[in-house]
């Protein structure tokens, strides 16, 4: 939650509403004072996590058993091959469920609707069922690569690291490079942020016809720069957002793997003497 109020200045960021953290901090001041600001900082927070946390579990669902078979079927050298298409895959899935909490989200944090069920009703009503997945083919381009590059990032990093040190990975190391490895996607994928958030906010006003009409626009219009907007706030929230993601993912695996050669013990029969 604490990582909310800088996505949503991002998000001011990536459509041009304001240029640094000090002028958005006057821009959502100047809409009522110091109540609205922690208000309008958090818009769009507990509808994002009612679709986040269904998005994640069928992300690590796929993500994971994909990648166990994978690596049986590369060699142990192209094991990062294994690792991207495994994201890819996962990530594919599970943006069936990210991309409409993704719209309605930056549709409430952009102030256009009030609350989640009030934003899902009014798309639908005007956009249809498709305005739910507008951007639909910008958030794949940004996504998938994203979740490619990062979990091939930390994954790699993370056998790397294990085999120099001889042992397995603590959880503060495990929390750190997850927070090196989303840092550096974010910032690689900032271009593809930018255009999948205009495509999306943009509901039925259609100033972009598609992703190469939204690019040559942005360009024509703000110059090339305006591609990185957001570049700081995205890498430090990403950045931590990793840290956190990894470090519970990492720590759910051994508590499950735990769980389950204790289950497996309990259940051998006892050997008569």
């Amino acid at each position: 939650m604490l990582l909310w109020n800088v996505q949503t200045h991002l998000l001011r960021l990536l459509l041009g509403r304001t240029s640094h953290l000090i002028s958005f901090m006057y821009y959502v001041a100047a809409r009522g004072g110091s109540k609205i600001i922690l208000k309008g900082l958090y818009s769009g927070l507990f509808g994002n996590l009612a679709g986040v946390l269904p998005a994640s579990a069928v992300f690590v669902g796929i993500y994971e058993p994909v990648k166990q078979k994978l690596i049986k079927l590369f060699p142990e050298n192209l094991s990062a091959f294994a690792h991207l298409t495994a994201g890819a895959i996962g990530g594919a899935a599970s943006s069936l469920i990210r991309i409409p909490t993704e719209v309605v989200k930056q549709r409430m944090q952009t102030r256009q609707f009030a609350s989640a069920p009030e934003a899902v009703r009014l798309i639908v009503a005007k956009e249809g069922l498709r305005g739910l997945y507008a951007g639909y083919s910008s958030f794949l381009l940004r996504d998938l690569p994203f979740d490619a590059i990062q979990f091939c990032i930390y994954e790699q990093i993370r056998i790397g690291y294990s085999v120099a040190a001889r042992r397995e990975l603590t959880d503060p190391e495990n929390a750190i490079i997850g927070a090196f490895a989303g840092a550096i996607t974010g910032a690689i994928t900032t271009p593809l942020d930018v255009l999948k958030t205009r495509l999306m906010v943009q509901g039925s006003a259609n100033k972009y016809k598609g992703l190469v009409s939204c690019a040559q626009t942005i360009i024509r219009e703000e110059g090339p720069s305006a591609l990185l907007k957001g570049i700081g706030p995205r890498v430090l929230w990403i950045g931590i957002g990793g840290s956190i993601f990894f470090g519970v993912l990492e720590k759910s695996k051994a508590y499950l793997s735990q769980r389950r050669s204790s289950s497996h013990l309990n259940s051998e029969p006892v050997k008569q003497h």
